[in-house]
């Protein structure tokens, strides 16, 4: 008898379990998530906002004018340096004996002046005697003026020379901080090759591209907004300063330039930035209602919408009937049926229904 009991026991607690487990797995309702826009006036407030990166507004490759050896530099990321300032030098050994060879074809050219002017003052006065022909005079002035030429085209090789020893020593241009190295001491470097980056700019840029969809509308001067992804909270007041007339076949944008008005220490060059641009209008059209073309269907009764709904408990669409006008830019002209700031579903209008419960996404 016990033991049938036991059995009992044991099958009455697995049907509570099974009863209870078959609540908790009872089917959640799913609640479609639709995106929307309010409906707003023609030319009326439009934010876009699109990225890009910041940097100085002058930024300096620094390199030699010659080829050769680094014997010293003196150059550290994020160095603050003053114009003047040496920041490296190379050994030039070539340029040296280029100096050196001009300077003795100098000494040269003169010993050789001087003696066609002895020669000429000689052959004057033997000219003025007459124990010496006209012919012999003229040569001999032909001989010291060419003599002459070739002594100021030694001097004028011996500073060309000397300006190239200037050339193997590195000066900062401006007052700025190095924001790159790209070699080290007793490296072999050619005329022109990059040794440092030297940000000298006192404005911060921001360098972005704009489609051709709103180019037209992007001005010099117009304010912008720019905040950094780095920087959170902090939103810095900007001015478009270039706008470029010719797309960047790289990424089928405009470049377009905006300088930061009164940038602080925290913005760096190479940060990733976004800029907003308002597009608003409030003088064109300020009265007429616009939604997104998208935001449009039609049925056997005509165009329509789908209002977004809310109540205390839930967000459910509704089909309204609407009246259209012209195609713009923006969407289509609304001439009744709605009024400003109402919500509409602006997706997956074929699959909506009248009625729906939706969650806005």
């Amino acid at each position: 008898m016990t033991y049938i009991y036991r059995i009992f026991v044991i099958t009455l607690f697995i049907s509570v379990l099974y009863s209870c487990g078959g609540e908790q797995k009872k089917e959640e309702k799913l609640v479609r998530p639709v995106k929307y826009e309010e409906v707003g006036y023609l030319g009326g407030k439009k934010n876009r906002t699109f990225s890009g990166t910041a940097k100085t507004d002058k930024i300096i490759n620094l390199s030699f004018r010659s080829n050769g050896i680094i014997t010293e530099f003196d150059i550290k990321l994020g160095q603050i340096v003053k114009k003047g300032q040496l920041l490296a030098k190379l050994d030039n050994v070539q340029s040296r004996l280029n100096y050196e060879s001009a300077v003795s074809s100098k000494n040269s050219a003169e010993s050789q002046m001087n003696t066609a002017k002895l020669s000429l003052n000689r052959i004057r006065a033997l000219f003025e005697k007459g124990t010496a022909s006209l012919s012999d005079f003229e040569a001999a002035k032909n001989s010291y003026k060419t003599a002459q030429e070739s002594y100021e085209s030694a001097k004028r090789s011996v500073s060309i020379q000397q300006e190239q020893i200037l050339y193997g020593y590195l000066y900062a241009p401006e007052d700025g901080v190095i924001a790159a190295i790209n070699t080290e001491i007793d490296e072999n470097v050619n005329s022109g090759q990059n040794i440092a980056t030297l940000n000298a700019g006192r404005d911060m840029e921001i360098t972005l591209g704009i489609p051709e969809s709103v180019i037209n509308r992007v001005k010099a001067g117009m304010e912008v907004t720019v905040n950094l992804t780095s920087l959170k909270n902090k939103k810095f007041k900007a001015k478009v300063t270039e706008v470029s007339p010719g797309v960047d076949s790289n990424t089928a944008t405009y470049p377009v330039r905006v300088t930061v008005i009164n940038p602080t220490a925290d913005i760096k060059s190479g940060m990733a930035a976004n800029v907003t641009f308002d597009f608003s209008d409030q003088k064109m059209n300020n009265k007429i209602l616009v939604v997104p073309a998208n935001a449009v269907g039609e049925d056997s009764n005509g165009r329509f919408v789908f209002l977004i709904e809310s109540d205390n408990n839930s967000t459910r669409v509704k089909k309204q009937q609407i009246t259209i006008g012209n195609l713009t830019g923006e969407g289509f002209e609304i001439t009744s049926g709605l009024s400003v700031g109402q919500k509409i579903a602006t997706a997956g209008l074929q699959t909506l229904l009248d009625g729906q419960e939706v969650k806005l996404q």
